[in-house]
């Protein structure tokens, strides 16, 4: 192996001869030959370059060291040009790599102070000439050649294995010599100025050197000297205050974090200023001793030599002062952009708290904010570097003092939380939450398990924050009283939201979440967000010791209805999600957490649930008593006349005091969502075991879904969705139709005269809307309850309205589901007559005797049979009796309920209200399909005489509906309907007609123009009727024999609505008609429809309308 080595050695001699032999003889530069120096310089780089693994021996080395030497002595450095200065650096670099295990200490220093000497620029003779970065660059390389630690593996061959540390020692007592230090203080001065080069690399390399000049060379006590030049440096280089744009280079702001946190731990650390008597260390009994009797620090050291600094007590206060001031101003580095930038911060902090518990205490809270504001960092590596040091820190030797400063932090934040609200700080409210919120995280195990020393202190530290110890009360009041929330801006129209989804799907309920509310005083959405982690945050980390705060916050909820009991409500909401480990943000409701509850939790829960649910409770009002403290009001009220000038009111408000009115029902609104998602918070801990309350929390879920504001309808729906999710139901239609007796139990209870509450109808309507078809298994519940509350308050509008709506919903659900037992069949009872060989044979066997025909003569017989005739009409009566039964007992379940919510509300379309006429109109209208002629029609016949008086109603929606149901009844009972509809409806249905066209003239919303015919729009009453009117008459038409008279009548009747101007839905319900009446008497149609377009002249040339463009409608028609 040595004689290999040797060989190599030999062959690089070879090779590096004939470069420097003439590079010696051009060491004195000159203009003309310094081209050949550059490319000498050039080639022995390349053949030291092309032998990297290679160790050179020190007389190679040496014999390389020789030419480069001799230039730089024989020319000054400002005669070097940068280009040979920058070559000769690069070669020295190179070669340093291999000499600094041996290399003579003079030649060492002597290397040190050159690239000293060129990174701090020239003197001299030459000090107007600038050096370049690219040459200062080369010489920071190669200074940092000489100087970076080597390890072990790098060991020269057959070097002893210690030489690494044995050469650092050597050099490093060398460094630290009295006769070096002042070289060692030039360097750094002008590393200081160099790491602030707009030069990228440069900047680096210099940081690099001054982290290992400070850490590894640089004696204990010079450190100190240079903490405030090194410090504000590095600050301002962190920082970025002398670039133009924003933030520094991740890796300047690491290098230069890097930089700070060895310069404080060597100056300021525990250890060094023990040693030195600035700080004393008490461990021991005998500490307690030299508190009193403090003994001298040795200054011999810094006596003998001017650039050291002693540790002192008052040297050590002014430096941490000032050393505060300047971390303090680092504090934005927490939102750097760069990971690398946030990852060394991370580190500084814990290493400067670990080192300096006992020199630097005000600057503690400052550095644990910085690790808890890294904690909450987007990047993971940051979070998992902050995290793993803040348990460093606070498992160590400095625990105890540092787990108290985390105590105090927490309660800062909390007593600060009003005034930044109250100021709409944003950014300072979102740095306070996510320090409490990573307090938080610290005492939560990480696996369930309390397995790290320091978590349990601090659990105690939030369960005191929280508890009854002056804990929430102290900072409760305050938060409140800031904490506003309000309706969002946007209105939506007064219809209930929940009740348009229901309308669309109501299976769309499932994909509902709860709304967002808006914090007043909070502007921007993270920050509000933020605010709410750290209310779940603290409820995740005190668990049942929070159920304190919970109580103390609801009490005071449900006691008002005011914007602080607002408030509270939420913030009880929010830590409730904390304890229980749910979110009622997240979008996806499957994936909770499931977890075993305390019995102390469980417990409370249950009592919240049934305390919120009682706020839906209507008390009565004790009529006597009213009446008693209006009349007392009264009394007290009286006229006082004031003379004199007004008074002046001592406030700095220059607006007079309004009635709180819109602000209350604001309040109201949002205390009632806030109350639901207590509901359903309860119902996700109590899980199965929550069904046990829904006799108390339905009413209030449904009653919700009713508001007219969308927030609190989506937010009940969402409400009742999480509750059946929570219970382990599959849908909310499965949650209402298991528990149905209870929602109907609570509807009631609040339809009596004791306790009556108006909405409860509306309330039932939507539980039967919500259940769906399975409702039919319940509906003989719901319909008796209705009948009976109907016969107990006919007179109240709003309640028969309500109770007849409900009806509607019974029966459209029973149209839904059940099967229609009339098939719509089209050409029936056609009245055109084709085939008459059925009439002849008829005629001809009229008079034929029937085959089974019995001539024989008996003689005289009775006709009747013998017994006794009294009981004739009886059994008649029973025959009877037993038809309805053979009827009653051929109905289905749903038929039977139908048939009997019709027989019993057909009284009802004499009704005062218009709304429930129309609504017992609607309802006819949805049984039509469902029923038997046998069990629908008597009631049809016996309220004919009312459905027909409905088309001279008041009122265009009750005359529309009268149509559809007529449109109905032709449709299924086309044979009961036959001369109904002609000498009854169509007589009514065109004197309606020329009533609506007179009415078109004076209609705002009617469409101009000659010869226009209805509104623009499809959704004005009138042109409803109009729609009604056309379908009615083409059923009639299709499924009942008309009379030619009347047939011609409906042909010039509906002839405008061929007209090109009129709303497109008429012209295809018009041509529908037109063509049915051409199935029965295609004739009369082509005679009416040419001559009413101008092509038949002569007799029928009256029928031309030229008001009417119908051609190209015509013509569609008789395409047909």
């Amino acid at each position: 192996m040595a004689n290999g080595d040797d060989n190599r050695q030999q062959t690089l001699f070879q090779k590096l001869k004939p470069v420097c032999v003439p590079l010696l003889g051009k060491s004195q530069l000159t203009p003309p030959n310094i081209p050949d120096v550059l490319r000498l310089l050039s080639d022995l780089q390349s053949i030291v370059d092309a032998e990297p693994k290679l160790y050179l021996s020190t007389s190679l080395a040496s014999y390389i060291f020789y030419p480069i030497s001799t230039i730089l002595r024989r020319n000054t450095l400002p005669q070097i040009p940068d280009r040979v200065l920058e070559k000769l650096l690069n070669v020295l670099g190179i070669l340093c790599e291999s000499w600094w295990w041996e290399c003579d200490l003079e030649i060492w220093s002597q290397l040190f102070m050159l690239c000293s000497s060129i990174l701090g620029g020239f003197g001299g003779e030459g000090k107007d000439k600038v050096t370049s970065d690219e040459a200062k660059q080369t010489a920071a390389l190669c200074l940092w050649a000489l100087l970076h630690e080597r390890n072990s593996s790098k060991t020269p061959p057959g070097a002893p294995e210690r030489l690494a540390q044995t050469r650092l020692a050597s050099l490093q007592g060398h460094a630290r010599s009295m006769k070096f230090t002042p070289v060692l203080g030039q360097t750094i001065d002008s590393l200081l100025s160099t790491s602030k080069s707009r030069h990228k690399p440069l900047q680096r390399v210099s940081l690099q050197l001054l982290d290992v000049i400070i850490s590894t060379y640089a004696p204990d006590r010079l450190v100190p000297s240079i903490l405030p030049g090194v410090v504000s440096t590095m600050c301002k280089i962190a920082l970025g205050t002398e670039e133009n744009k924003g933030w520094a280079n991740g890796d300047t702001v690491a290098g230069a974090i890097t930089v700070i946190q060895k310069t404080v731990v060597i100056s300021l650390g525990d250890s060094a200023c023990i040693a030195d008597g600035a700080v004393h260390s008490v461990v021991e009994l005998e500490d307690l001793v030299q508190l009193n009797n403090p003994t001298e620090p040795t200054t011999r050291e810094t006596e003998t030599n001017p650039y050291l600094t002693p540790r002192t007590p008052s040297w050590l206060r002014a430096s941490a002062s000032q050393l505060h001031i300047a971390l303090n101003t680092l504090t934005p580095l927490v939102y750097h952009p760069t990971p690398v930038a946030l990852i060394s911060l991370a580190v500084m902090a814990r290493e400067v708290l670990t080192a300096t518990s006992l020199t630097l205490l005000q600057s503690q809270p400052l550095l644990l904010s910085w690790l808890l504001s890294l904690s909450n960092s987007t990047f993971t590596r940051v979070v998992d570097t902050a995290l793993a040091s803040l348990r460093h820190v606070l498992t160590g030797d400095v625990a105890s003092v540092l787990l108290q400063t985390l105590a105090q932090i927490s309660k800062e934040c909390m007593s600060s939380l009003p005034v930044s609200i109250a100021s709409h700080a944003d950014a300072r409210l979102e740095h306070i939450t996510g320090q409490v919120e990573a307090i938080c995280r610290l005492a939560i195990p990480a696996s369930g398990t309390a397995e790290v020393t320091g978590i349990t202190p601090i659990s105690a530290s939030i369960d005191h924050l929280l508890g009854p110890s002056g804990g929430i009360e102290k900072w409760g009041w305050s938060l409140l009283s800031v904490l506003q929330f309000k309706s969002p801006s946007v209105v939506v129209n007064r219809v209930s939201v929940a009740q348009l989804l229901l309308e669309g799907s109501p299976d769309a309920t499932e994909r509902i979440i709860f709304p967002e509310v808006i914090l007043k005083n909070i502007l921007s959405r993270s920050a509000a967000d933020s605010l709410a982690r750290m209310f779940r945050a603290l409820g995740c980390a005190s668990g049942d010791h929070g159920l304190y705060a919970v109580e103390w916050l609801v009490k005071f909820g449900l006691k008002s209805k005011t914007g602080t009991a607002t408030s509270a409500l939420w913030c009880a909401s929010r830590l409730l999600e904390g304890i229980s480990g749910i979110s009622l943000d997240s979008n996806d409701s499957g994936n909770r957490r499931v977890t075993d509850y305390s019995t102390r939790l469980e417990k409370f829960t249950r009592g919240l649930a049934r305390d919120v649910a009682e706020l839906w409770r209507v008390e009565p009002v004790d009529l006597a008593t009213q009446s008693s403290a209006a009349e007392q009001a009264e009394t007290l009220s009286s006229t006082k006349v004031i003379k004199g000038v007004k008074q002046i009111r001592v406030t700095l408000d220059i607006t007079e005091p309004r009635s709180p009115a819109s602000t209350s029902d604001d309040q109201s609104l949002l205390h009632r969502i806030f109350c639901l998602q207590l509901l359903a918070i309860s119902a996700s801990i109590l899980r199965a075991r929550f069904t046990g309350l829904l006799i108390h929390v339905l009413y209030p879920i449904l009653h919700s879904i009713l508001s007219p504001i969308p927030d609190c309808s989506l937010t009940a729906l969402a409400t009742l969705s999480f509750v059946a999710s929570s219970t382990s139901y599959a849908s909310p239609t499965n949650l209402l139709l298991s528990h149905f007796d209870y929602a109907l139990d609570a509807v009631s209870r609040r339809l009596n005269r004791r306790w009556l509450d108006v909405d409860a109808t509306k309330v039932l309507a939507i539980l039967v809307r919500l259940v769906g078809s399975d409702v039919v298994q319940k509906a003989g519940d719901v319909v008796e309850e209705c009948f009976d509350r109907l016969d107990e308050y006919h007179g109240y509008d709003v309640i028969v309205e309500g109770l007849v709506e409900v009806l509607g919903e019974v029966v459209k659900v029973i149209e839904a589901d059940e099967p229609h037992v009339h098939e719509e069949v089209k050409d029936v009872d056609s009245p055109m007559v084709r085939d008459l060989g059925s009439l002849f044979e008829w005629i001809t066997h009229r008079n034929d005797l029937p085959e089974d025909y019995d001539d024989t003569d008996y003689g005289p017989a009775p006709k009747t049979a013998w017994g006794d005739l009294k009981h004739e009409a009886k059994q008649d009566s029973e025959d009877a009796q037993r038809e309805d039964i053979d009827v009653e007992s051929a109905l289905a379940p749903a038929q039977s309920l139908t048939r009997q919510i019709v027989s019993r509300s057909i009284h009802f379309l004499t009704h005062g209200s218009p709304i429930i006429r129309a609504r017992i109109l609607s309802l006819l209208t949805s049984a039509t399909p469902t029923m038997p002629e046998s069990a629908f029609l008597p009631s049809i016949h016996q309220a004919w005489p009312f459905i027909l008086n409905r088309l001279n109603d008041q009122e265009i929606f009750v005359v529309s509906a009268t149509a559809e149901l007529i449109e109905a009844l032709v449709t299924h009972f086309g044979s009961f309907m036959g001369r109904r509809v002609w000498d009854d409806a169509w007589p009514r249905f065109s004197a309606i007609l020329r009533r609506l066209e007179a009415a078109d003239g004076q209609n705002a919303l009617a469409r101009r123009g000659y010869g226009a015919v209805g509104t623009d729009s499809a959704y004005t009453h009138s042109h409803r009727l109009y729609r009604s009117i056309i379908k009615t008459m083409t059923a009639a038409v299709t499924r009942v024999h008309m009379q030619d008279s009347s047939g011609w009548e409906v042909i010039l009747a509906f002839r405008r609505f061929l007209h090109r101007e009129a709303h497109i839905e008429l012209q295809a319900r018009a041509r529908e008609l037109y063509i049915a009446l051409g199935e029965g008497n295609q004739d009369a149609v082509w005679v009416a429809l040419l001559a009413s377009s101008g092509r038949l002249t002569g007799d029928v040339a009256f029928l031309k309308e030229d008001r009417w463009d119908i051609k190209e409608n015509v013509w569609l028609i008789l395409q047909q």
